[in-house]
């Protein structure tokens, strides 16, 4: 009988974004490594609140994949700035969670991708009281995330999703940590636990890199989530691009509209576009833009390692533990996080002189060796072994 395991996460393809890309790369690679895989998620309405149109007049749907099975649950979706509104979206999702616990087989170890928190915990909480063996994987520090966003604020609420961290921490048997820094903060609490590092390192095939023709024009290219923490609406009203640097937006979010409707020099809006699209369309372009509006402890914004994968060098502008990556391999431009003034610099001085100090074949290959999906996934099995 092969390997059985359940993987709970709020993200999931067809949606879009780091997250659910991650959790796609992780199904895959434990089918690959002989595990038969049960992924449990909402049906898909990521990042923009509404079912996706196959899915609609569903309560669930279930499907077959290469490494298992999907089984998408009922939830009532919302991108609502209202808290109270993004809560009840949350506990609906939660809900059908208890319910598929309650009906369903479940593996023995089950991976939580842990945030949003409500979720994760729901899932902890199951997890406990069907006696199975939690893996918790860690992408954000929350709320300790949503303090530093400024989203929350110290206070009974805050408090109540602290404990619900620590109690997640706690009660699991592995956690898995996309960053240094989110390891050390969660070992303060729990240090006789097992941790592993794990980088969203893509896992797709990277492309050899095209001659461009010649062109004075800098093109830099951001694509991703269009949401308060990347703060590219801002960005775009705060810097002023020279004529020969041009700045274009891929993606979808709550900053859309806005960007949509944006009228400014050499800023370029586009939508959103499926991965393997995206990736063609991004070749295209000289400078990968990396962006968060303040330092989050723990963040390492996955596009680093995607975006250098495709051969473009970054403008990192987010802070803390990414911007180390990035100087240690040599993959692009490092600016302090909320320093407007030095981005301005920057832009203004770029040139195709400046793009040869981080050549494309270059940054590419740096990425490869220092990045390596199937090195890193291996490692990860052993980790899911022992316990």
């Amino acid at each position: 009988m092969s390997k059985e395991i359940l993987l709970i996460t709020n993200y999931f393809p067809p949606e879009k974004g780091a997250a659910a890309n991650r959790m796609q790369s992780i199904a895959e690679g434990l089918g690959k490594a002989g595990y038969s895989v049960k992924v449990v998620c909402p049906l898909p309405n990521y990042p923009n609140g509404k079912i996706f149109e196959a899915y609609r007049g569903k309560l669930s749907f279930t499907e077959d994949a290469s490494f298992g099975k999907i089984f998408r649950l009922w939830t009532w979706p919302s991108n609502s700035a209202n808290k109270f509104v993004r809560l009840v979206s949350m506990l609906s999702f939660s809900l059908s969670l208890v319910l598929f616990f309650i009906f369903n087989k479940v593996p023995k170890k089950i991976f939580i991708q842990y945030s949003p928190v409500f979720i994760g915990f729901t899932a902890v909480c199951l997890g406990r009281m069907f006696s199975k063996k939690i893996i918790l994987n860690v992408s954000d520090l929350w709320p300790l995330a949503g303090l530093e966003m400024g989203i929350l604020k110290k206070g009974l609420y805050y408090s109540i999703l602290l404990k619900m961290e620590r109690f997640c921490y706690r009660k699991a048997y592995l956690i898995v940590g996309q960053s240094e820094e989110i390891l050390q903060h969660i070992s303060t609490f729990e240090a006789e636990k097992l941790f592993f590092l794990y980088r969203n390192i893509p896992n797709f095939d990277a492309p050899s890199i095209k001659e461009k023709p010649t062109s004075e024009e800098i093109k830099i290219v951001y694509a991703g989530l269009l949401g308060m923490a990347q703060g590219i609406f801002e960005i775009c009203q705060r810097i002023t691009f020279p004529k020969n640097v041009s700045l274009h937006i891929y993606g979808a979010g709550p900053e859309a509209e806005k960007l949509k409707s944006l009228q400014k020099q050499n800023i370029f809006f586009y939508g959103e576009l499926d991965r393997p699209s995206l990736h063609k369309a991004l070749q295209g372009y000289d400078i990968a833009f990396i962006p968060l509006i303040k330092r989050i402890y723990g963040s390492v914004p996955s596009k680093i390692f995607e975006y250098t994968r495709l051969g473009l060098p970054v403008l990192y502008f987010a802070g803390g533990e990414g911007g180390e990556i990035v100087e240690k391999e040599s993959l692009g431009w490092v600016v302090p996080v909320d320093d407007f003034g030095a981005l301005q610099d920057l832009i203004n001085s770029i040139s195709q002189m400046e793009l040869q100090r981080f050549p494309k074949e270059i940054v590419q290959n740096n990425s490869i060796l220092a990045f390596d999906f199937t090195r890193q996934f291996e490692s990860f099995i052993v980790s899911l072994k022992a316990i």
